[in-house]
């Protein structure tokens, strides 16, 4: 056999690869799905059972009729609350959890807490504890002093609240006038 012939005999053999096997394809996509679905669900009970765990917070307090007039206000982002101390264990009960727009009203009744599409609340002159900046609450790390942290008492429960505004140098008014608020209070019985 010449050398010609030998190479047309074997390519005659070859036969071509399957392009695709459709059924093996479609299985792994559907167990990837299945995967995905899974995941996400462990997560929402995860979500649920963590605010079954805080259920003892008491409902949040709403704003007054008359909370007199504004000292500050904040357009931002509400990035959760936290125990007092532990940037890492999120409150979730009471929507304290879900992240959103906030319009924040500090007056000398307290801050009113105004979340589009969530729960509003209220954080009474009283129950305020400190004002700091900081560079992270649970799920959100930014720079050092990205983060305006609030923390205030509810239910017998020390609370820090994250907020960043869209204008990072109005922080830094937000904490110095919400520490002298409370400093001039430090008299009157909490």
């Amino acid at each position: 056999m010449t050398p010609l012939i030998a190479i047309a005999a074997e390519a005659a053999e070859q036969k071509s690869a399957e392009v695709t096997d459709w059924a093996g394809r479609l299985g792994w996509v559907a167990g990837l799905l299945l995967f995905v679905v899974l995941v996400y669900w462990l997560m929402r009970q995860g979500w649920k059972w963590r605010g079954s765990l805080q259920s003892d917070l008491p409902e949040l307090l709403t704003a007054p009729d008359a909370t007199g007039e504004a000292r500050l206000t904040l357009s931002g982002r509400y990035h959760g609350s936290t125990t007092a101390g532990q940037w890492l264990d999120r409150i979730v009960a009471h929507g304290l959890g879900t992240r959103s727009r906030v319009e924040l009203t500090l007056t000398d009744a307290g801050i009113e807490v105004v979340r589009p599409g969530a729960n509003d609340f209220f954080l009474p002159t009283a129950a305020l504890r400190e004002a700091r900046l900081d560079k992270g609450i649970a799920g959100k790390v930014l720079t050092e002093g990205g983060l305006l942290i609030v923390t205030w008492e509810h239910g017998g429960k020390q609370i820090d609240s994250g907020f960043r505004s869209d204008r990072a140098a109005e922080h830094t008014a937000w904490v110095d006038t919400i520490n002298s608020m409370i400093n001039t209070t430090e008299g009157i019985a909490r």
